[in-house]
C-alpha cells in the first residue's frame, strides 16, 4: 500500500500543484469562500466523487466508502485566506488586492483533493470509509469548525477519529512533526475601553488620565500570569493594540486596548476571565475612571489523542523514514481544529514546507510567505497513507 500511494502521489502531483496555484491566485476570506468551494466541488465531481453535504454555506463534505464494514475516519482541510497584501515573488501570486493565502490553507485544500483521488483509486484495498471535510472560516471567530459541529457534522458521520495537517515553514520540505497530548493553546480576544476625563496635558489635575490608567492596567494584568496563574500551566497575556487619540498636549477622554489570552486549562481560563475584569475595573475606579471589559471567548486548546498520535508517528516513520519525522513543542498559537479535538480522538500534525537554500523560510501570516511545492507530494501521500493505516488498525 505504501508503494502504491507514493506512486499515485507522484502521478497526481502536477494536477494538485495546479489546484493549489489556482487557489493561491484567487484567495477568499473567512465564510465567503464561495468560488473556492465551487471550484473544488467541480473538480471532485469531474473525478467521479459526490458532494455528500454542504455546511456553513461554503463548507462541504465528501464520503469515500470502501463498501466494507470498518471505521469512519474524517480528514479536514480549511478553505479561507487572510486579509494580507501578498509580496511574495511568485508567478501565481494573489490576483486579489489585500488578500493572500498566507497561512497555507490553499496547500491544505489541495492536499485533501489529492487524498480524495488516492482514496478513490485504492478503495478496494482498505475497509471502512473516509469523510473529507472542507471547512470554511478557520481564521475568524467563532471558527468554522464550531459552526459545522453546531450544524451536526459529527452527529451525521460519527467519526472514530479525525486528522488534519498544517504547513510548517520551520521544517524543511519532506519533514513532518507530531506531538502527543496538548499541543496548541486556547485563544480569547480581550477588548478594553478605559474612560476618563480629557483635557489639557499641562493641567493633569483637572483631568482623569485614561493613558495612565491603561498603563497601570497593563502592568498589573501581567502579575496575573506571574503570580496567580499556576507556574506549571503555560499562559500568555499580551496586548498588541492601544489607541488613545490625544496629542502631545492633549489628554484623551478614552483609550482602547486589544489583546489576547492563551492557556491550556478550561477551568483556569474561566477564572482568568473574572480576574481580568476585576483588575481592570478596580484600577480604573481607583483613579476615578471606568473600564469596560469585553472578553470574547475563542478557540479551546487543541489536544492530540495519545494513541492516535503515537500510531500516526509510527505510520509516518514507515512512509517517510524516521529521520524525517520530528517531535513538536507545545505551541501558544491557536487553531479552530481544537473544537474537533475536544470531541473526537484527533491528530493534528505539521507539514514541512520550508527550503532555506531557496530562500523559502518566511513564517505563516507573513506577506512573503511561500512554500516549496514539493511539499504537496509529501502532504498528499502521507495523509492518504495515515488514513488507510488507521482504517486497517
Amino acid at each position: 500500500m505504501e508503494s502504491k500511494i507514493k506512486t499515485l502521489a507522484t502521478e497526481y502531483f502536477v494536477e494538485i500543484q495546479e489546484i493549489r496555484r489556482h487557489l493561491h491566485e484567487n484567495p477568499e476570506l473567512s465564510f465567503v469562500e464561495f468560488e473556492t468551494s465551487s471550484f473544488l466541488k467541480k473538480k471532485l465531481t469531474e473525478w467521479g466523487l459526490e458532494i455528500d453535504a454542504t455546511w456553513v454555506k461554503t463548507g462541504f463534505t465528501v464520503v469515500i466508502d470502501s463498501g466494507k464494514p470498518g471505521k469512519t475516519i474524517a480528514v479536514r482541510a480549511d478553505l479561507d485566506a487572510l486579509p494580507i497584501q501578498e509580496k511574495a515573488d511568485v508567478k501565481y501570486a494573489s490576483k486579489v488586492d489585500g488578500r493572500m493565502h498566507a497561512c497555507g490553507h490553499d496547500v491544505h485544500s489541495a492536499c485533501l483533493m489529492g487524498v480524495a483521488k488516492i482514496l478513490k483509486a485504492t478503495k478496494n484495498e482498505w475497509t471502512g470509509r473516509a469523510v473529507l471535510i472542507f471547512q470554511p472560516g478557520e481564521e475568524k471567530l467563532p471558527g468554522g469548525a464550531s459552526l459545522m459541529i453546531e450544524e451536526g457534522i459529527l452527529d451525521r458521520y460519527k467519526p472514530d477519529l479525525i486528522l488534519a495537517q498544517h504547513v510548517y515553514p520551520e521544517f524543511e520540505v519532506g519533514h513532518v512533526g507530531f506531538k502527543s497530548g496538548m499541543y496548541m493553546a486556547s485563544a480569547d480576544e480581550i477588548y478594553l475601553t478605559v474612560k476618563g476625563v480629557g483635557g489639557h496635558a499641562a493641567l493633569p489635575h483637572r483631568n482623569i488620565d485614561p493613558i495612565v490608567i491603561s498603563a497601570s492596567i497593563i502592568l498589573n494584568l501581567q502579575t496575573l500570569v506571574s503570580r496567580i496563574s499556576p507556574p506549571t500551566l503555560p499562559t500568555v497575556l499580551s496586548f498588541g493594540k492601544i489607541i488613545g487619540e490625544g496629542a502631545t498636549n492633549v489628554i484623551p477622554s478614552e483609550v482602547k486596548l486589544e489583546g489576547t489570552l492563551r492557556t491550556f486549562n478550561e477551568e483556569w481560563r474561566a477564572v482568568f476571565h473574572e480576574k481580568i475584569k476585576e483588575v481592570c475595573e478596580s484600577i480604573a475606579a481607583a483613579h476615578g475612571g471606568e473600564c469596560v471589559v469585553d472578553i470574547r471567548k475563542g478557540y479551546p486548546f487543541l489536544v492530540n489523542d495519545k494513541d492516535i498520535a503515537e500510531n500516526s508517528i509510527q505510520y509516518a516513520n514507515q512512509y517517510l523514514g524516521e529521520q524525517n519525522v520530528e517531535q513538536l513543542e507545545l505551541r501558544m498559537t491557536a487553531e479552530d481544529f481544537a473544537y474537533f479535538s475536544q470531541q473526537v480522538p484527533s491528530c493534528f500534525y505539521r507539514l514541512g514546507v520550508g527550503n532555506k537554500s531557496l530562500g523559502i523560510d518566511k513564517s505563516v501570516h507573513h506577506p512573503e510567505f511561500q512554500i516549496d511545492e514539493q511539499a504537496l507530494e509529501t502532504g498528499v501521500g502521507l495523509m492518504a497513507y495515515l488514513v488507510t493505516q488507521h482504517l486497517s488498525d
